[in-house]
């Protein structure tokens, strides 16, 4: 593997992450919007990340065990699609809110608090994960040039 590619496998995960990150933030603060532009309450939203690169993880793992590397360009992970989670509607009986239905009731966005606090987390941890192995390439390209000298 060539050193700069462990530099943009690294900054794929820091995007992709970013973008977790936000999702689950709009998610939070959408938890109680009933009505949205293209009608109804608002659907919660999930990232579908994917991997990528010139090879297959398969391919990857025999060239490293024969001592060849890894020989993909442009490797990583990235945003695959950002999906509308299908799960029904929180209802809730409230006849006076303004979007209640001939019953009474609210539909509620799908959203759950916890599983959205425990997504960011996940994904600020990924994100502190990549820029560790960041400062690591960083710290051992610095030392490599104080060895040349």
């Amino acid at each position: 593997m060539s050193f700069l590619n462990s530099f943009d496998i690294s900054a794929s995960g820091l995007s992709a992450q970013r973008v977790r990150m936000d999702i689950a933030a709009e998610n939070i603060a959408n938890v109680d919007t009933t009505r949205t532009e293209s009608g109804g309450a608002y659907k919660r939203k999930d990232v579908v990340l994917e991997s990528f690169g010139a090879h297959s993880f398969q391919q990857a793992l025999r060239n490293a065990a024969n001592g060849k590397g890894f020989r993909g360009q442009h490797a990583g992970v990235r945003v695959h699609s950002i999906i509308a989670d299908d799960r029904e509607m929180k209802r809730v009986y409230n006849p006076n809110h303004p979007d209640a239905d001939a019953q009474g009731y609210v539909n509620y966005p799908n959203v759950d608090i916890l599983k959205e606090t425990v997504d960011s987390m996940s994904a600020t941890r990924s994100y502190e994960a990549n820029v560790t192995a960041l400062n690591a390439m960083k710290t051992m390209a610095q030392r490599a040039l104080e060895i040349g000298k």
